[in-house]
């Protein structure tokens, strides 16, 4: 299995953990390092081009690396894997647990497929609840950095008539084609590795729950393929460390901010003329 070594200074170990869930990881695994340093250890996928373009620019004192290993980081991480209520009648569960669906809530079942989050880091609980109450039927969507599927299954079982799924990382490809299928919805959720910059059209919704840097530099696309009436949900940024985002993002303006555990999730609309 290849996996992907961020070393970082022991003061740093919670931001680079936050930067590896937000980049996909379903688990990660700490070690003591050399000088001080804490070694993050986790799963990105096979490719190691995908694996740094999913986890962004880095500051200059932290160490990317890249291991063949045996086994999966923090292998025992299933056992512990509990569902995930993100809104009152929407939970996302690990697809090897039976869940209770009394209580008419919507169950998305996720496989991670050892590369992708289950949907409990926080940006996904915030994008996944903001994705439940934009989205209406027959909505045609939008969802960048698709990772293992969560926001594109949420999406169509909130009725929307078509949803485009594109990741930089083919590894996300398979795992939303999977996870769109065992939530049976694989034939509303179309997902491939085109890049944003590369698709046409304009769409309802539009959803990205992707690192800072990522979100300004797609700030053109974002705009362009959210409609003219639609809106934009962006996640992935820290709580008052995304002011340069929302910049790149204008003449759109927010219209809602959410808040968990120091990360931030805003929907963003047009100014309407």
């Amino acid at each position: 299995m290849r996996i992907i070594v961020l070393s970082v200074p022991a003061e740093a170990v919670e931001l680079g953990s936050d930067r590896l869930w937000a980049a996909g990881a379903g688990a990660v695994e700490e070690r003591p390092g050399s000088d001080g340093r804490v070694e993050l250890r986790t799963t990105l996928g096979a490719d190691d081009a995908a694996a740094r373009s999913r986890l962004g620019v880095v500051p200059s004192d932290w160490r990317v690396a890249f291991e063949d290993v045996d086994d999966e980081p923090a292998g025992t991480w299933r056992e512990f894997a509990r569902p995930i209520r993100v809104a009152d009648d929407l939970v996302i569960s690990p697809a090897w647990i039976d869940h209770d669906r009394s209580g008419g809530a919507s169950v998305v079942r996720i496989e991670p497929a050892g590369s992708f989050g289950l949907g409990d880091h926080p940006t996904t609980r915030l994008s996944a609840a903001l994705t439940h109450e934009v989205v209406t039927p027959g909505d045609r969507v939008l969802d960048v950095g698709c990772g293992s599927g969560v926001l594109s299954i949420v999406a169509a079982l909130r009725g929307a008539d078509r949803v485009v799924a594109i990741d930089v990382a083919e590894a996300a490809r398979e795992a939303t084609v999977d996870n769109a299928a065992r939530n049976g919805v694989g034939g509303r959720v179309d997902a491939s590795t085109v890049p944003v910059a590369e698709i046409a059209g304009e769409f309802d919704v539009v959803v990205a729950n992707i690192l800072a840097p990522a979100l300004a530099s797609m700030a053109p696309s974002l705009r362009r393929c959210t409609a003219e009436r639609g809106v934009l949900v962006v996640s992935g940024v820290l709580t008052g460390g995304y002011d340069h985002v929302i910049e790149a993002l204008r003449p759109m303006r927010p219209i809602d901010e959410r808040h968990l555990d120091g990360w931030s999730a805003v929907t963003l609309a047009h100014e309407q003329r």
